[in-house]
């Protein structure tokens, strides 16, 4: 493993639950992305509904001629680029420098946040809609497109991953998101990227973002990676394909728990499945949406 964070930025994520890093992906990388990635939108134009790959956005007038893709889903398995971004070395020795070297793939997803109007994310924590038997957990997030206060910069709460298990429900559902009176944002930081760099957050940091008020596309690759002895507490399926989710080091049988503080994301809301649709079910949003 070679190490890339400074002891500084190590203290720095531990402090205050995230991290900003530069040049993580080349040029290169990046335009590999961006090109895979307008495919994919270039895909989703004649779509009338969402489904089992992308989220389309009805609500901000998706058409052929305005696609209004708000979500691919595990993208690593549907283009060996994205794939390559997941298992990416350099990106790899990061990770293991804040959880360890056992280090075990969770999920990849790639939000798209379409020019004039892309969708908002309410206040929420990951760990409200995963919680696991330890907090060992981080989201990357890939900026393949700058990411900035205008198109809706990723925010979040320092230190908020050393508090509570946030409620994510109203009127008794699950519905992805916090009531936003139990929590303080006078502190939230936004994070600011250019192509190619990573954000990381843990699992409970509490974040969101604004809508992308601006007339470019904002696409984020979101990657999540837990600690091997992390083990999910509602269950993890069949056992061998958790296994082969190991990117770095060994799997075991032994969960270890650090009293992290847990709640469960049930119930859900019927047929609702990313987290756009399930924070629709919100009655009011966070943020003015345009």
């Amino acid at each position: 493993m070679a190490k890339i964070l400074t002891n500084t930025q190590v203290e720095e994520y531990n402090t205050n639950g995230f991290l900003a890093v530069k040049n993580v992906f080349t040029p290169s990388e990046v335009k590999e992305l961006q090109d895979v990635t307008d495919e994919f939108v270039d895909r989703s134009r004649n779509l009338k509904e969402s489904n089992d790959d992308f989220d389309i956005d009805l609500k901000a007038g998706h058409s052929s001629k305005t696609p209004k893709l708000r979500r691919i889903m595990s993208p690593d398995k549907h283009h060996p680029v994205y794939e390559r971004a997941n298992k990416n070395p350099k990106l790899l020795d990061i990770i293991e420098q804040l959880i360890g070297p056992n280090i075990r793939y969770h999920h990849t997803k790639l939000n798209n946040k379409a020019p004039g109007g892309g969708a908002q994310v309410e206040w929420h924590t990951d760990w409200g809609f995963y919680p696991h038997t330890n907090d060992d957990i981080l989201e990357v997030g890939v900026a393949i497109d700058p990411m900035t206060l205008e198109n809706g910069a990723l925010m979040v709460v320092p230190g908020s991953h050393k508090g509570p298990a946030y409620d994510h429900h109203e009127n008794g559902v699950f519905v992805g998101a916090v009531n936003i009176s139990d929590v303080d944002l006078d502190s939230a930081a936004s994070i600011i990227l250019e192509e190619g760099d990573i954000s990381l957050h843990h699992v409970r940091a509490l974040h969101g973002s604004e809508p992308n008020r601006s007339s470019k596309s904002r696409r984020l690759l979101l990657m999540g990676y837990s600690a091997a002895d992390a083990f999910p507490i509602s269950g993890y399926g069949d056992w061998n394909l958790w296994q082969s989710n190991m990117l770095r080091g060994v799997g075991g049988n032994i969960p270890r728990f650090n009293n992290s503080p847990v709640r469960i994301a049930e119930p859900p809301p019927e047929g609702k499945n990313t987290i756009f649709q399930i924070q629709e079910q919100l009655e009011n949003s966070h943020f003015d949406e345009v």
